[in-house]
């Protein structure tokens, strides 16, 4: 396993009409990106975690050049067969390759096994909200929208919705995000939010806006909703 392998092995799997495509919808430089597409780089990284020469210590030192080289590092820590501490770990020394929102839903859609630990990981998940910085919050926000969207853990959304950093566009859309699907399947707590909760403005109404677009609300839950907006 080295870099000049797995390099070979996307570029046989490029689709280059993809990669033009692509580039354009996950914001990244134009030739930074190879063309493979993610079910192609989750078929990879199942392989390279089960092969008998893999290691994170020689994945983590690729070059972070490729588009796909990010996101394969983030796969694989979510696919890989490790005790819970580890993958602890291995999420934190990871999570500096998240430079976009594409890299960090990946990243978040494939970190399923924290489900079994939702309650230790909220640790970890506060954390990396205080870090305040761009990416680092979006991936909390939608992490707690894949895997704690329970009304058991609204109260720790809502406190970690208050101090968004939503002059990041990224940190405002996750949070949106994260926020609408409340709105969508707590309706009532999530209303009681948009009128007491310290998240700005500006997401809330993002916030109203996405959940109006879902067909779990009905016409006059949607009316109230855009009552709401300043």
């Amino acid at each position: 396993m080295d870099y000049d392998t797995i390099l070979s092995k996307l570029i046989v799997q490029r689709d280059e009409k993809f990669r033009v495509f692509n580039e354009k919808i996950v914001n990244v430089e134009k030739d930074t990106s190879i063309g493979v597409r993610i079910p192609l780089l989750r078929k990879l990284a199942k392989e390279l975690v089960c092969s008998d020469d893999f290691s994170f210590e020689k994945l983590f030192s690729f070059p972070n050049d490729y588009f796909e080289i990010r996101v394969l590092k983030c796969i694989c820590v979510g696919y890989a067969k490790v005790p819970y501490q580890e993958r602890v770990k291995l999420i934190r020394e990871c999570l500096p390759v998240v430079d976009g929102w594409a890299v960090c839903d990946v990243f978040c859609s494939t970190l399923k096994p924290i489900k079994k630990f939702r309650d230790e990981y909220l640790e970890e998940i506060h954390k990396f909200v205080l870090q305040g910085s761009e990416f680092s919050q979006r991936f909390a926000y939608v992490l707690l929208l894949g895997l704690y969207m329970d009304e058991n853990y609204l109260d720790e959304i809502f406190s970690l919705l208050d101090v968004a950093k939503t002059d990041y566009y990224y940190t405002m859309m996750g949070a949106a995000w994260l926020l609408a699907e409340v709105l969508v399947k707590f309706y009532a707590r999530g209303t009681e939010y948009l009128q007491t909760g310290k998240l700005s403005e500006n997401a809330k109404r993002k916030a109203i806006q996405k959940a109006c677009e879902s067909y779990r609300l009905d016409a006059d839950q949607k009316n109230y909703l855009k009552s709401l907006k300043n």
